[in-house]
């Protein structure tokens, strides 16, 4: 049988304290999810969740004995979080579903571990781990992870109307997770249902896309939500636009070190209207720094990759960097996709690398002077005030900030006689 006992998160003292809790007087605990399926997919575990036969009050009052703190977390879904040393590990009592709407489900507590697992969404999710480490497979998951096979558990079209949030993890997890192309039936039941989509809150459906457009590798989750219409579905804008600038973009973040940036995959897929964004980011509910990133890469002044380093910092000073770098990086990424035998497009490259570390690198340069000054000098408040400050602002920009604070009041005393 597959183990998990020798590796190092298994073996945390924390974590077999709470399965010693568990596995006593009748009860039984098993990791449970995402910490077993990256286990025996050789990739970090982070988050360790648990499950148990145990109803949620039989658990708080085990902690309370063993001296562990218990947070009633989710006490209508089973759910009671054990604190350790500062470590949360969530316990959820073994659930069937009592009655579902495609957004929410009512659950009964049950002691039935092949009824907990075949009401999960995916094989791979649905593996538990006992207190030996030993691997309990109850739907066919084991099978999966080695062929690197995204599946729903039974019927897919019933699992994606118990929740259509599904849909989204589907192609999530097959980004994260998955090889080769994804499974026949999933696909077909998400294109059907994919309407569905409409019905769940904005915040559930960006949350998803979040999560799958920050994947070490989007882009065949993507093509795939585009041949069946999902990615329409929930990103309209994309249609016409398409996701063909991803794969170079993704080449170029993993050759130059970026970190996988979900808003500059999303904005390699829409395109660059300050009005379509910003409508895009009321109806998903971005957050607000998320909305401006993307206004902000939309106005960004366009930038011509042969510019010289002087025009380029006057450019960054009137305009300001974070569009411009948004901006930089794909056009970068499209010019090294074209880079491969193509002269032109390496010297393009080139070019727009530097600009890119010049940006990314700039600090803008503080105008040493400022209205008291203009005041201090004779000019009554008022609009006379901006003009002339304006005015002085411009010519140092345009001479590249090399005029300081004494010489500029020198200009400013000259303008006002």
């Amino acid at each position: 049988m597959t183990g998990l006992a020798d590796q190092a998160w298994f073996r945390d003292p924390a974590l077999g304290r709470i399965l010693a809790l568990l596995n006593v007087d009748g009860g039984e605990g098993r990791v449970v999810g995402g910490a077993v399926r990256n286990g025996l997919m050789g990739l970090p575990v982070s988050d360790i969740d648990i499950a148990t036969t145990l109803t949620p009050e039989i658990v708080m009052e085990r902690a309370a004995v063993a001296g562990i703190k218990a947070v009633p977390t989710g006490l209508q879904h089973g759910t009671v979080t054990l604190v350790i040393d500062g470590k949360p590990f969530e316990v959820t009592t073994l659930r069937t579903d009592v009655e579902t709407d495609g957004r929410h489900a009512k659950v009964a507590f049950s002691t039935d571990w092949k009824a907990d697992a075949e009401r999960r969404d995916l094989t791979i999710n649905a593996l538990y781990a006992d207190a030996k480490g030993e691997v309990v497979d109850l739907v066919g998951g084991l099978a999966d992870i080695e062929k690197r096979n995204i599946r729903f558990i039974g019927d897919a079209a019933k699992r994606i109307a118990e929740d259509h949030l599904r849909i989204l993890r589907f192609f999530r997890f097959f980004a994260y997770y998955g090889s080769g192309r994804p499974d026949a039936e999933g696909l077909k039941a998400c294109s059907a249902a994919r309407s569905k989509l409409k019905t769940l809150s904005a915040e559930r459906v960006w949350s998803e896309l979040r999560k799958l457009l920050g994947a070490a590798d989007p882009g065949r989750a993507l093509l795939w939500m585009r041949q069946v219409a999902v990615l329409t579905e929930i990103l309209p804008e994309s249609e016409r636009w398409g996701i063909d600038a991803i794969p170079s973009l993704v080449t170029t973040e993993k050759a130059l070190g970026w970190t996988p940036d979900p808003l500059l995959r999303l904005a390699a897929i829409v395109p660059p209207d300050a009005a379509r964004l910003e409508a895009l980011a009321a109806r998903l509910k971005l957050s607000n720094a998320e909305a401006a990133t993307l206004k902000a890469w939309a106005m960004a002044a366009p930038v011509n990759d042969d510019m010289s380093s002087a025009a380029f910092e006057r450019l960054l000073y009137r305009n300001g960097a974070d569009g411009i770098v948004t901006r930089l990086k794909l056009a970068l990424g499209v010019a090294r996709g074209k880079a491969e035998g193509d002269f032109d497009e390496m010297a393009r490259s080139a070019r727009l690398t530097k600009l890119l570390d010049q940006a990314a690198n700039w600090k803008k340069p503080q105008f040493p002077i400022n209205g008291g000054d203009v005041m201090s000098a004779g000019i009554a408040s008022g609009p006379r005030v901006g003009e002339l400050l304006a005015g002085l602002e411009n010519q140092w920009v345009e001479e590249n900030f090399v005029s300081d604070r004494a010489a500029l009041l020198a200009r400013l005393q000259e303008r006002v006689q």
